[in-house]
């Protein structure tokens, strides 16, 4: 145990975030740099140490937390990462990205503000990497098997690392012109600064794993081609297929998904464009659909200069208390305030948009929306209630369904779906054809990336077993298991 008082004598602190007036004029990440490690300490040490470590099971990996809060209580940072390591490949990226259901599940979280899990990992890989104390894994010896992984997102490079070090030729393919999936041009530089993505990539090249970018499996090198290059395939082209929004007016210019926005101004940011092709300055910009993606969306208006943000989220406005139905240590729908909330908006709830009006050249001017509420458990409108908005930029965040079946991928391959509408898999994450296997939000459908790391590292098991007969490499989770999924 780290402090035997900890959990009585210091209080909850978490990193501090630069003041908006500041923070809103660059891309950087919020957070005061190096404020976590003065606290930090003292922080790991409100670890109880439980019995029952409950953070265990609330996270997907099942990272040894209480094992790395007690080496960062003691500063031997040097094992406190080697923890750290022994269950996420990329612990700088959940550290900044995953919304910790850990914290959820913490036992002292019962009765008393949580331990900061996500703040502890992040202060143990930031310290591992200033002190040069990440190091690649070299393989001592090549299996002369071979395996081809489609899309490089975290559950794609998780796969990858893991068939690497197994001691397998890896490539990786993935469509975009740079490797990292959405955590690269999905996920905004305020979130996460893509050097970190970057210095991972080169870890990756070290220990042997190749990169083809530029390439979508399907359309530029077929499904044939690639079984005959490979002994095996991992899928982990993620859920890409957006939810949409068939209204009145749906084809107004100055409408887009969230995916078409966000990653023009990630490749501002990368020296792509001098300014993105779609831009909230100086419009009235409306946000549909309220969780992290949606949030990412008005942190980026705001960088952008927009005139004024509006969230709109057709469920209502979430209690800032656990209710009885999602009780301790599951993970709860809670009212929740990001650093882009902080940064100015609106945030309008039990809303749903009925159609948008536009002008005599086609471009967005208003949004029309209608309150609702649950009568007998179905949505309806309230009477009376309508208004319009103005809405010169709208973005639809109401998250995805599916994996894409338009490229080709799927049906060169023959997989089978589920009835969510994702590749099928089994024990082993492997489809019903032989030597494929899929993880992540391609098999598991929209989730978070704390799931999609364990996947992939779950999947490269199934992959090596399937090549050798056995596996020494880590599965921390069933593909049945959905436990605490958010």
């Amino acid at each position: 145990m780290a402090d035997p008082k900890g959990f009585l004598t210091t209080g909850r602190e978490v990193a501090q975030t630069r003041p908006v007036g500041e923070r809103v004029r660059d891309w950087n990440e919020v957070y005061v740099p190096g404020s976590l490690l003065p606290i930090i300490s003292k922080q790991a040490g409100r670890c109880m140490d439980c019995g029952i470590p409950f953070c265990h099971n609330g996270c997907p990996l099942g990272n040894l937390i209480p094992e790395w809060n007690d080496y960062a209580y003691r500063e031997d940072w040097s094992a406190a990462q080697e923890r750290l390591h022994a269950t996420n490949n990329f612990p700088e990226f959940t550290g900044r990205l995953c919304p910790a259901p850990c914290e959820s599940a913490c036992v002292l979280g019962i009765n008393q503000p949580a331990v900061t899990i996500k703040n502890v990992e992040v202060s143990i890989i930031d310290k591992a990497w200033d002190a040069n104390d990440v190091k690649p894994q070299v393989p001592e010896r090549l299996s002369g098997k071979t395996a081809a992984v489609i899309g490089s997102g975290p559950a794609g490079l998780a796969a990858a690392q893991q068939l690497t070090r197994a001691g397998h030729t890896v490539v990786v393919y993935e469509r975009a012109d740079r490797i990292g999936g959405l955590l690269r041009y999905g996920i905004p530089e305020f979130k996460m600064e893509k050097r970190h993505i970057n210095r991972r990539i080169e870890q990756m090249r070290a220990e042997g794993t190749k990169f083809r970018t530029g390439i979508e499996i399907g359309r530029d090198l077929t499904s044939t081609d690639l079984r005959k290059r490979f002994d095996a395939v991992v899928i982990a082209a993620g859920a890409t297929t957006a939810r949409d929004l068939p209204v009145p007016g749906r084809e107004l210019n100055g409408i887009h998904q969230a995916m078409e926005y966000l990653p023009l101004a990630n490749k501002v940011v990368e020296g792509d464009f001098v300014a993105p092709p779609i831009t909230a300055e100086g419009k009235h910009v409306v946000v549909i659909g309220g969780g992290d993606t949606g949030a990412d969306c008005v942190g980026t208006a705001h960088r952008q200069g927009a005139a004024s943000v509006t969230q709109l989220e057709i469920m209502p406005k979430p209690g800032e208390d656990r209710n009885a139905g999602q009780p301790w240590p599951t993970f709860p729908m809670l009212y929740k305030v990001t650093s882009a909330h902080e940064e100015g908006g609106e945030r309008v709830y039990s809303v749903s948009t009925t159609h948008f009006e536009g002008d005599e050249d086609g471009n967005v001017q208003f949004l029309h929306l209608v309150e609702v509420e649950f009568v007998d458990g179905k949505l309806t409108q309230k009477p009376g209630t309508e208004r319009k908005i103005p809405a010169q930029l709208v973005t639809l965040a109401m998250g995805f369904t599916g994996t894409d079946v338009e490229n080709g991928l799927v049906a060169q391959f023959g997989l089978n779906l589920d009835e969510r509408g994702n590749i099928a898999r089994d024990a082993d994450f492997a489809t019903n054809v032989d030597g494929v296997f899929v993880a992540g939000d391609a098999g598991r459908g929209q989730s978070l990336i704390v799931w999609a790391i364990a996947e992939g590292r779950s999947a490269a098991r199934g992959v090596d077993r399937y090549l050798t007969g056995a596996s020494s490499l880590p599965a921390p989770i069933r593909p049945t298991d959905r436990s605490l999924m958010v």
